[in-house]
């Protein structure tokens, strides 16, 4: 008896950048910061419900969104601590991620890091790979 196998492989589409920011301010006193040394206007969504217990109960997080129309470019500013639990747990350390779908350009992206950490309100703001991330799935939104 012979036992035919396939095998599929599902990628994951990351087809985003990640920010990771240390912070030790509320998600709204730190948008508020970014807002000024970007010229952003980041705007509170209702949260971000993830299921990452696998239950029935959700954890939310605070999301923050922004939008460049020229370049169709979205920003989400997302608190990594939420109601009950954390949506990367793997990065304890980091409070905020700054996500960027769509495009962006590799000087402006360097140009924004550069703004970030220049801000006394923020420890650290680092680029991070998405397909490193453990649990990358939490990010698909």
């Amino acid at each position: 008896m012979v036992l035919n196998k396939r095998i599929l492989k599902f990628e994951i589409d990351l087809d985003f950048v990640l920010i990771a920011i240390t912070s030790s301010l509320k998600d709204y006193r730190i948008c508020y910061y970014i807002n000024k040394q970007l010229n952003f206007n980041f705007i509170r969504q209702p949260d971000l419900a993830v299921d990452i217990h696998h239950t029935n109960d959700p954890v939310l997080f605070s999301i923050f969104h922004h939008y460049w129309e020229a370049s169709e470019t979205e920003f989400y500013f997302i608190a990594n601590k939420g109601s009950d639990g954390l949506l990367i747990p793997e990065m304890r350390e980091v409070d905020y991620f700054l996500m960027i779908k769509n495009y962006i350009d590799a000087q402006d992206l360097d140009d924004m890091i550069t703004l970030l950490n220049k801000l006394p309100e923020i420890v650290a703001a680092v680029k991070i790979e998405p397909k490193k991330i453990k649990s990358r799935e939490n990010l698909l939104f």
